[in-house]
């Protein structure tokens, strides 16, 4: 499964950064990512501030690994921006 090349694995996760000319756009993504998280029912965790967001994707419930569901999302994501 390709992803955009900014994503990073770490710590058995999938991290990713964003930036953004201002703190609106930055949540209109985050908003965004979250309208895909819930039709996929898998949820990044995120961190927003002006002019950037930052997504951690893990599976919480597979004692926070890596699988099949955070490559979809990941997949998902990249068609966002």
């Amino acid at each position: 499964m390709e992803l955009h090349a900014s994503w990073v694995i770490e710590k058995n996760a999938l991290s990713r950064e964003w930036r953004f000319k201002n703190f609106r756009l930055a949540l209109a993504f985050v908003n965004a990512v979250g309208a895909v998280a819930e039709e996929l029912r898998h949820h990044p965790d995120v961190e927003l501030g002006w002019g950037y967001a930052r997504l951690k994707i893990t599976t919480h419930d597979a004692g926070h690994t890596l699988t099949e569901k955070d490559y979809q999302l990941a997949q998902r994501i990249d068609q966002l921006s």
